[in-house]
């Protein structure tokens, strides 16, 4: 068999990713053996992580497309095959660094990963429809996107993403799913059916603080924290953990949301974290004449971005104005966000270029170490 064969076999190897890892195959120490026969019959012994691996007919089917697309291949046979516990340690080596060593990957100094935490003064103002949709826009753009429902009692981020895998455990290490190109972790992959999560501050500290530590992310340019509404436990919790991460806050035109929505963004002050900027959703209703009914009022926007640049004494934007969709409200129930099933629509181009704005936000290079040496 030809030298050059055995080079694009292996080239095709490297183009099949491992879709929890989102790394290719031969990165990750995976491809346990190749052999190719005379008659151009291909057989590899591919490694999972463990022996339930909910994704091995993924890796089965990319692995047999990427080999059958070479030239010279006649057939493809996959076997599957799992690492025994050298082998995990040295992935999870690899994976997290000397020694695999736990920790908050976020904090690291080198860290060049935006963290965004979304709040809101209360419930029902769509803050978990705009992280899910913002998180899927960045993706969509070809960042490396996470969300860390922190919203314990009141998750809703598996469901507006599709997402009913569970979380894939290697020993102290969870891969989180992957949907849309964005890697979720949520208290709700852990309860079964829809059971009600009554914890109080200590374990919701620990339950996020596990997701932060266990979870694999790998290197996101991008990671959301949809938190749960008002200044409570698992606010604080953040602040403690990353105290680097930036505040999105979330409100509907109101008045009166304005006026608690003010408090979730002044906690700033307390923690001493920064505000990204003040999203308004559910500003107003387009009507088919092509006017605008205002259901929520008008307003509630600005008044807040006014107050909260008052209240820590900076500029805090109104990043958007998102109107009033059925169809964002259908895509969430159907797990398809709106940014990706129907971009066309105002609610979508609106959350878009919130995203945008997002992703242009500089990272300061406070603590960046730049590996600069003196003459």
């Amino acid at each position: 068999m030809s030298e050059s064969l055995h080079q694009a076999v292996n080239t095709a190897l490297a183009t099949v990713i491992d879709p929890e890892l989102r790394r290719p195959i031969t990165e990750l120490g995976m491809v346990d053996s190749v052999e190719i026969f005379d008659d151009g019959r291909v057989r590899l012994a591919v490694l999972l992580t463990i022996a339930g691996c909910p994704l091995r007919d993924t890796i089965t089917s990319d692995a047999d497309k990427a080999l059958s697309a070479v030239p010279g291949v006649t057939a493809v046979e996959v076997e599957l095959k799992v690492m025994n516990q050298a082998q995990r340690d040295a992935l999870k080596e690899q994976l997290r660094g000397a020694g695999g060593q736990r920790g908050i990957p976020f904090n690291q100094p080198g860290s060049l990963t935006k963290v965004f935490a979304v709040a809101s003064g209360k419930g029902g103002v769509g803050k978990s429809s705009v992280t899910v949709n913002l998180a899927c826009a960045l993706a969509a753009q070809g960042l490396r996107v996470g969300i860390v429902d922190a919203d314990v009692y009141g998750f809703s981020v598996p469901a507006l993403m599709g997402i009913t895998q569970a979380p894939t455990r290697v020993d102290d290490m969870i891969l989180p799913p992957v949907a849309y190109g964005v890697k979720v972790i949520s208290i709700g992959m852990f309860v079964t059916a829809n059971q009600p999560v009554a914890w109080r501050g200590p374990m919701l500290h620990r339950a996020l603080e596990q997701f932060l530590t266990d979870v694999y992310f790998g290197d996101l340019d991008v990671l959301f924290l949809d938190l749960p509404p008002g200044t409570g436990d698992i606010a604080i919790s953040v602040a403690q953990l990353l105290p680097k991460a930036e505040i999105l806050v979330v409100t509907t035109p109101q008045a009166a949301a304005a006026d608690v929505a003010e408090r979730a963004g002044a906690i700033a002050t307390q923690t001493g974290q920064s505000l990204a900027g003040v999203i308004e959703n559910m500003s107003y209703l387009e009507m088919p004449d092509g006017g605008r009914m205002d259901l929520f009022g008008s307003g509630g926007g600005e008044v807040l971005a006014e107050r909260l640049t008052a209240t820590v004494g900076s500029e805090v934007p109104l990043l958007g104005h998102i109107p009033l969709d059925i169809l964002l409200r259908e895509g969430g129930d159907a797990g398809s966000p709106i940014v990706l099933g129907q971009p066309e629509t105002p609610a979508a181009k609106a959350l878009v270029e919130i995203a945008g704005k997002l992703s242009a936000k500089p990272r300061g290079l406070t603590e960046i170490k730049l590996g600069l040496q003196p003459r």
